[in-house]
């Protein structure tokens, strides 16, 4: 029985676990989606979310653990496109769809993609009956820190 076990092997030792994950997420950064087993993409899910929350911090912390896991263009898309879009949300930026077994070993294959940014409303306020509805200022530029700014640029031009 499995009971307090934390985490899954995925018949791997920790480095080759390490670097799927590593792997697994720059390429859906990437490319906005991947096709894999169940396994792997429920895996993924939960580390790939928690770098987008992180991210959308907008501190040099989060910004350097997401440097050491990511590739430079995986790193630059999640900065700049992916964690600014996806501010009015508090989670579910992934979804998993099940697909077909894989035809050489019948392993039940998923397909892990990252929400559209169109999908995410702005962040909706509540008001009490009878209550005006505030002007709206029009939203500013997204405002990265300059060290963030700095360390994306030098990033790419050692790329």
């Amino acid at each position: 029985m499995r009971h307090k076990v934390f985490g899954r092997k995925l018949g791997r030792d920790i480095n080759s676990r390490k670097a799927l994950l590593r792997n697994l997420s720059s390429s859906i950064l990437l490319s906005g989606h991947v096709v894999t087993t169940e396994a792997k993409a429920k895996f993924v899910r939960g580390y790939l979310e928690k770098l987008i929350r992180n991210t959308q911090k907008n501190s040099l912390v989060n910004y350097r653990d997401a440097a050491s896991v990511l590739s430079a263009s995986a790193l630059k898309k999640l900065v700049l496109e992916i964690a600014p879009g996806m501010e009015g949300r508090n989670g579910g930026y992934t979804r998993i769809t099940k697909l077909n077994t894989r035809r050489g070993d019948a392993a039940p294959m998923a397909k892990l993609e990252i929400l559209p940014l169109s999908s995410f409303p702005p962040a909706s306020t509540s008001r009490r009956r009878g209550e005006r509805k505030r002007e709206s200022k029009p939203r500013e530029e997204l405002k990265i820190k300059p060290a963030i700014k700095k360390a994306v640029t030098k990033t790419n031009e050692n790329k």
